[in-house]
């Protein structure tokens, strides 16, 4: 175990050392110095005695200031936690952060001590060691790692990450937002949170659910302005499954926007304050109609006008959804090969090579524009939908720009919907973490935005979030292994990232060439010799990547069923269920097994086949006390259709305990088994049926889930006849 330092900004550090810079002596002032309030702080509320560990003061701190040209930007962090079990003791005995710097808002001034690490050691009769972190760090796959020798319960570990990043812009540009919880998994004695800035510094906060409010400080100067926010007693929290915690439990938000003037003000991709001095609390759907005014349409849309002449659809949202993923094709997929043959270092230039000029859509932005210019010249009705994922609050709640995400929604007689699309998006489908959530609904009774409504966006079931496995296991003649026959299915959410997983560029590139009637990249390279040596060179990277892709997939079925080894491994893609999110993706894996799920018990045999559904979710102790309401990313089922092929001369024994059935309005764990002739057979279904369950639910969601759980442990016997 280890505890590792969170960068504030996602921003990570540079190695410092303890040395006497005077950054490294303004950073140790700063917490250690005379003004310490907390550094004779040892002492811990009784209630938390038998607690693991307990943060007797954490501070954060953000500071913003211009000079001139020149930005500077302060961000630290100090925790002093007083550890009280060898759990503790064990947790906090290697201290590990990264060692980069990097920064996007304007040209950086470099500085190799822009950060500054500090560790003291506080032991109980009051001994205290700085950590020498030079001479102790030690550098292991790119983080530094600075091991606390001689920990001990009761010791106190006082530490702070200070962080200094000036550079030069003369552009408007947002800080990386920061959405945070004020409860963490141990106890928070005292908590402060600091705030300061100047004038052209724009701020968005608000807390939530119970947190405390930002207040401001009284400043010597009218341009400067100070904040803080502060609160005692914080209760730990543990960070479970099925839990978001910016919904459930008191935090806050906030972003910091720089524009020095009114026209960066007006061009700022923020929801911002009147005023500097005014901290932004909430955004009006007002507001939000004014901000994305500017989606004004705009694209050259004659591929797409030359597509829709050229063929015939059964109705006009048969005609969307064919435009979306030929736009999908000539956009995207068709500049793949290009860009992988660069990456690779097979063609120093492949798109001067073929004389192609891509045109990829950079960001969701150019993606809605150029789809609203098309639907516009269509004549179709359609909405331009803001909404914001369910993890980060309620609509009401939206504060922070970058926490939207924004569709289109086409008014046919059966909605569709487009999402900027990626690799293997579809059509009619957006952002699982949208479905069910109230959403901004902006029109256009002209070419430009200019009328808002709320509404909300629809929400799949179970039977649509599907994954279907077909397996057929064939005994060896010795019953020491079996050959294992699988078909799998997805479709739905259930199938993106396996077709992430097992689908590699040459599967979906070639098919969308073929379907398209595109030139695929490799005819466009004129240059005889130069086409060859690049078609032999990605020949052999592809190679390359279905052999590894195997092997990922192999190692994958191993830890699904629990098996040390499989051999003979093969898989082969049958559809990849690019064009319909309601379409199958489909693969065929099959495989040989020696020494697993089978042990001989005289002359019988024990199976466990409850395993041959994967592994199951297995509830802690601690998790069956739950008491917040659960939040899962959406719908869905897990059907499994298993044949086992019986060898001649035994019987089954033990049916009756594969036959299991709970079914209630959170889900359902559904299994039968039956013989056919000389084969078993055997059918689950396991259905998660809603994204979200009130805790009250949860004693109902666990009578499935260890039903399924309990059906991986189940054996059947072969008796010898």
């Amino acid at each position: 175990m280890k505890i590792k330092l969170l960068l504030l900004c996602t921003f990570a550090c540079t190695t410092l050392f303890f040395g006497q810079s005077k950054l490294e002596i303004e950073a140790q002032t700063f917490f250690w110095g005379e003004n310490d309030t907390f550094k004779n702080a040892v002492d811990i509320p009784e209630k938390w005695e038998n607690e693991s560990a307990v943060i007797i003061y954490k501070n954060e701190n953000y500071d913003f200031h211009k000079f001139g040209k020149r930005v500077e930007y302060k961000s630290s962090i100090r925790k002093r936690i007083k550890l009280l079990d060898q759990a503790s003791v064990t947790e906090f005995s290697t201290f590990t952060y990264q060692k980069r710097f990097n920064s996007s808002k304007g040209v950086y001034v470099y500085n190799p001590s822009n950060v500054i690490v500090g560790i003291k050691i506080i032991k109980p009769d009051g001994t205290e060691t700085i950590i020498d972190i030079e001479k102790e760090a030690v550098e292991v796959d790119g983080e530094t790692k600075v091991a606390m020798a001689n920990l001990e319960i009761g010791d106190i570990i006082d530490y702070f990450y200070y962080s200094v990043e000036p550079f030069k812009s003369i552009e408007a540009f947002g800080f990386n937002p920061v959405e945070q919880t004020l409860s963490e998994e141990y106890p928070i004695m005292d908590y402060k949170l600091y705030f300061e800035t100047e004038n052209d510094f724009f701020i968005n906060f608000n807390s939530y659910n119970g947190a405390p409010e930002l207040k401001e400080i009284p400043t010597e100067k009218n341009n400067m302005r100070r904040y803080e926010l502060t609160e005692k007693d914080i209760d730990k929290h543990k960070y479970e499954r099925w839990f978001y915690p910016l919904v459930e439990l008191p935090c806050y938000k906030f972003q910091v926007y720089f524009a020095r003037s009114g026209r960066f003000e007006n061009d700022a991709k923020a929801f911002l304050p009147e005023k500097e001095e005014i901290i932004k609390k909430t955004v009006s759907k007002e507001e939000i109609l004014d901000f994305y005014k500017r989606y004004t349409a705009y694209g050259d849309l004659g591929s797409m006008e030359r597509f829709v002449k050229e063929n015939d659809f059964a109705s006009e949202r048969e005609k969307i959804i064919a435009v979306y993923y030929f736009a999908r094709h000539h956009f995207l997929t068709q500049y793949v090969e290009g860009i992988i043959v660069g990456e690779a270092n097979i063609l120093a230039s492949p798109f001067i090579t073929t004389r192609t000029v891509p045109y990829l859509f950079s960001n969701e932005k150019s993606f809605i524009r150029h789809f609203m210019a098309f639907l516009y010249e269509s004549d179709y009705d359609y909405d331009v939908i803001v909404g914001k994922k369910r993890y980060d609050g309620s609509l009401n709640d939206l504060l922070l720009e970058r926490n939207t995400k924004v569709i289109i929604k086409v008014n046919t007689e059966i909605p569709v919907y487009l999402e900027a699309f990626k690799i293997h998006s579809d059509a009619n489908q957006f952002h699982h973490l949208l479905e069910g959530t109230d959403v901004y609904k902006l029109s256009a009774s002209r070419k430009r935005l200019d009328q808002i409504a709320t509404g909300k966006l629809p929400q799949s079931t179970y039977k649509e979030n599907e994954s279907l496995k077909d397996i057929t296991i064939t005994l060896n003649d010795d019953i020491s292994g079996f050959t294992y026959q699988g078909i799998n299915k997805y479709k739905g959410y259930e199938k993106a990232d396996h077709q992430y997983d097992k689908l590699i560029f040459k599967d979906y590139v070639d098919e969308d060439y073929q379907k398209y009637g595109t030139e695929p990249f490799m005819d466009k390279i004129r240059n005889k010799k130069t086409r060859e040596k690049t078609r032999k060179e990605l020949a052999a990277l592809v190679e390359k990547l279905r052999e590894k892709q195997s092997e990922s997939l192999k190692k994958n079925i191993e830890a699904e069923l629990d098996i040390t080894e499989v051999s003979d491994y093969t898989y082969t893609i049958k559809e990849t269920g690019r064009y319909g999110f309601d379409t199958y993706f489909t693969y065929d894996e099959n495989f040989t097994v020696s020494d697993a799920l089978i042990k001989k018990a005289g002359p019988n045999y024990i199976l466990e086949v409850g395993k041959l559904i994967g592994g199951q979710v297995d509830l802690s102790d601690e998790e069956r006390k739950r008491t917040e309401n659960v939040h899962m990313n959406y719908p869905r089922s897990y059907n499994y259709n298993i044949t086992l092929n019986i060898p001649e001369g035994y019987s089954v024994s033990g049916l009756d305990k594969l036959n299991k059935s709970v079914d209630n309005k959170t889900g359902a764990f559904i299994s039968t088994a039956s013989m056919s002739g000389n084969q078993l057979i055997i059918t689950s279904t396991k259905q998660y049926k809603n994204n979200y369950e009130d805790h009250a639910d949860w004693p109902l969601m666990m009578a499935f889930l260890d039903e399924a759980f309990q059906f991986t442990n189940e054996k059947i016997l072969l008796k010898k006849n």
